[in-house]
């Protein structure tokens, strides 16, 4: 009887754990699949990956160097006082020419725009670039300037209103349809005007016209309907003697990084303050910016410093104190901003300037056209952290150089005049085109080539 009750005791004392034990893994159970991930239904969209069939390359050329006030009884019609000398070349052939109407110009020559036609899914390589040399009693100096792609957005940096300045804003719509450009002025003092642009067509208006009383402004070019090309053509006039020109090529936007390739310091007498200036502007929010030029050949630190910039007030900063060499300027800001670099060689007779515009980065195969003018550079500088390869070569047949640009340096490489050069980077370089001789100043930067077309994801 006893040992009858000891079993039943037993099992049910083993009954008792064994719930107790199931209630426990239940709770952990709940407790666990509270906390783990539900079971869910996914379903990806379908895509694919798909490269753009690439397009035929067009490029604006400026066409004729323009005069103000040769005719006392018009001083604001403007004649042609040269015409420009034209170096092009593509990997499609000969690109098929075109030229536009320039109805404001007296004596107006050709305004061109090249076209390099695609050929299957190869994108067209294509460069092209004109020079210009006067001496006139207005007019006296060397300019040259790359053919270039038309643009919604623009910012022409340089130019001036000062006394014995006469700048002029060209803007060329090689569209078919018109288009409106606003030309918006940063300055003391704000302003800004519209001008129609017919389809196929150049118009110019003079600087002071939108920009009076501004001693460094910098114009943003917005243009609806069709994009437009938009050049900055000064001159200068010192005590009734014209010392130099100047052909500016608009810069494609603001950024927080700007590398200036090929600025060059001269020799001068008595005060260099005005000599080499940097313009910079932050159109959208107060800036520090930091400027650092380092001379070619060696990387070395010349001058180094910081400039507060306050929004949508350009200022001008001289890079005075430089030993007379060839620099690579960079531009560091905490927001984005636009910058150029004003060199001249001297002050009146016989001597010039030219405006050194931003030169972005090369990664792939662009081509360089290198006009007609006195002994051509190419300048290269390395920013990245390693060594860089650059393969130059002329597109017509010739030997193939391989320059190596150490990391954080610059080098210069001759060139020849009227030529055109297929270049290769490994990694990523600036490089600019400068020509040099007395009273003779251009500098043209390098710019990405068409390229072929990046691969966009498709969602059906």
């Amino acid at each position: 009887m006893n040992g009858t009750r000891a079993f039943r005791v037993a099992a049910t004392g083993a009954r008792v754990v064994t719930g107790v034990a199931v209630a426990v893994a239940c709770v952990v159970g709940v407790v666990a699949a509270i906390h783990a991930p539900w079971p869910s239904v996914r379903h990806d969209p379908a895509q694919v990956e798909v490269t753009p069939l690439p397009g035929d390359t067009v490029l604006v050329c400026n066409g004729d160097l323009r005069a103000l006030g040769r005719d006392s009884s018009a001083p604001l019609d403007m004649r042609s006082a040269a015409s420009p000398r034209l170096t092009q070349a593509g990997t499609s052939g000969t690109p098929a020419t075109r030229t536009l109407e320039a109805p404001d110009l007296i004596d107006a020559g050709d305004v061109r725009v090249l076209t390099g036609t695609v050929d299957g899914r190869s994108a067209p390589m294509l460069a092209a670039a004109e020079s210009v040399s006067i001496a006139e009693e207005d007019l006296a100096g060397f300019a040259a300037l790359a053919c270039g792609e038309p643009r919604l957005e623009s910012w022409l940096v340089g130019g001036s209103v000062g006394t014995g300045t006469e700048d002029i804003v060209i803007l060329t719509n090689a569209g078919e349809v018109p288009t409106t450009v606003t030309l918006s002025v940063f300055g003391t003092t704000r302003s800004s005007r519209t001008v129609v642009v017919p389809a196929g067509t150049q118009t110019a208006l003079p600087l002071t016209s939108i920009a009076a009383g501004n001693e460094a402004p910098v114009v943003k070019v917005d243009a609806v309907g069709a994009p437009v090309r938009a050049v900055l053509q000064s001159s200068v006039v010192q005590v009734l003697d014209p010392a130099g020109i100047d052909l500016q090529d608009a810069v494609a936007g603001a950024q927080q990084n700007v590398v200036l390739v090929g600025v060059q310091a001269f020799p001068v007498e008595g005060d260099e303050a005005d000599m080499t200036v940097v313009r910079l502007l932050a159109p959208d929010a107060d800036a520090q910016a930091r400027i650092v030029a380092r001379a070619s050949g060696s990387g070395t630190t010349a001058t180094e410093f910081t400039v507060p910039l306050t929004a949508g007030a350009p200022a001008d900063v001289s890079l005075s104190g430089l030993e007379p060499g060839t620099y690579t300027v960079e531009v560091d800001a905490d927001a984005p901003v636009v910058a150029a670099v004003r060199q001249q060689d001297g002050s009146g007779l016989d001597s010039d300037f030219a405006w050194v515009t931003p030169a972005p980065e090369i990664d792939a195969d662009v081509l360089i056209a290198v006009p007609d003018g006195p002994t051509p550079q190419l300048q290269i500088a390395n920013t990245a952290d390693e060594e860089s390869t650059v393969s130059l070569e002329p597109v017509d047949g010739g030997e193939s150089q391989q320059i190596v640009v150490p990391a954080g340096e610059s080098v210069s490489v001759d060139l020849e005049s009227d030529t055109t050069y297929r270049m290769r980077p490994t990694g990523t370089v600036h490089a600019a085109v400068t020509m040099t001789a007395a009273a003779a100043l251009a500098v043209l930067p390098v710019l990405p080539g068409a390229g072929a077309e990046q691969a966009i994801t498709v969602y059906p």
